[in-house]
């Protein structure tokens, strides 16, 4: 199994330590400090001892590191060194492979960085580019030639993210203004945040409403304010997010039972749905007429309909009877306005 790319930087943070004249013998939370600084920036401790310890040991002994690191313990410095000196893993490069694995991860994260939730995280990422030298003009020029990332815009409501984060995280009651598409105001909530979930570039709100009794979903996007209390709460243990959404195409989730869903399609919506699946239940058959059946075992949301009308002509819906009226509807009203 390859290295953790992040692996492989502590190791030489760990070698530039075990390397230092000017603090030698550092302890384990000399290393996992300098680890820390060199990932994340912070005081934070989002490294361990343990992961310390772990990385210790494959140094001295995980072969496919292509090294053992002679590393020891010294009881009277009461730290860590090399038993030679004058060695290192420093000319151990990583290999090509890994170089592309690291620095495809490291683009794809920046597309983020205007996001205030990820925001703390730039200068982390900027360290690690400096690093591995991923920000060399070169480089960037030969990734660029060859390699077109997404943009991600930014995204609407995003600057709610870090509060609902913290209240979440903090089992805190928010107080929302919220203004459903077409309200003439918003109207306030008091909801106890359970989750924070992206579906197709925008940021939902999963959260129990006392006053409703109920599970609710906010678009980020709608909200005009949010609001952290000194409320806390407990999750109701009937709330687990996997099972809330197991059938589910989407953000909606309704009060109503999962139904069998048939669909028909051609080859070549087959062959998009077979390697991009839109549901953990998809399952594809070939059927006599050269075009394919799709089954799946789920809610009959709005996105299910949208993801049917999305691929017309080359699907149609079969089952259940309500399906595809409900896209029949949506046809003919698409129809009425092309007249």
């Amino acid at each position: 199994m390859p290295v953790n790319k992040f692996a492989l930087i502590r190791y030489r943070v760990i070698d530039r330590c075990l390397l230092s004249r000017s603090h030698p013998y550092p302890t384990k939370e000399d290393l996992r400090r300098a680890c820390e600084e060199a990932l994340y920036g912070s005081a934070d401790e989002r490294i361990s001892i343990s992961t310390i310890e772990k990385d210790l040991w494959a140094m001295r002994n995980e072969s496919e590191l292509g090294y053992y690191a002679p590393i020891r313990y010294d009881p009277l410095h009461r730290g860590y060194a090399y038993e030679d000196p004058e060695y290192s893993i420093h000319d151990i490069s990583l290999s090509a492979d890994e170089w592309d694995a690291v620095q495809f991860a490291a683009r794809t994260l920046l597309q983020f960085r205007d996001v205030p939730l990820f925001a703390q995280f730039d200068q982390a990422l900027g360290k690690i580019a400096d690093r591995l030298s991923l920000a060399s003009q070169e480089n960037e020029r030969e990734l660029e030639a060859v390699v077109q990332f997404e943009a991600a815009s930014q995204i609407g409501g995003s600057e709610h993210l870090q509060l609902l984060f913290q209240a979440i995280r903090e089992r805190r009651a928010v107080m929302l203004f919220y203004r459903k598409f077409g309200a003439a105001e918003a109207k306030p909530y008091r909801v106890h945040p359970y989750l924070l979930k992206e579906y197709r570039n925008r940021w939902y709100l999963i959260a129990w409403a006392p006053e409703r009794e109920d599970v609710l979903t906010f678009g980020l996007d709608r909200l005009e304010s949010a609001e952290r209390t000194h409320e806390s709460f407990q999750i109701t243990s009937e709330f687990d997010p996997d099972r809330f959404f197991a059938h589910s195409i989407g953000i909606t989730e309704l009060d109503a039972e999962p139904r069998h869903v048939v669909l028909h399609c051609d080859a070549v919506q087959a062959h998009y749905l077979q390697t991009q699946p839109v549901h953990p239940s998809q399952r594809i058959a070939p059927l006599p007429d050269g075009r394919f059946e799709i089954r799946l075992y789920v809610l009959l949301t709005y996105e299910l309909v949208h993801l049917i009308l999305g691929a017309a002509p080359a699907i149609e819906a079969v089952e259940p009877p309500e399906l595809r009226n409900q896209v029949l509807q949506a046809l003919e009203a698409a129809r009425s306005l092309h007249r």
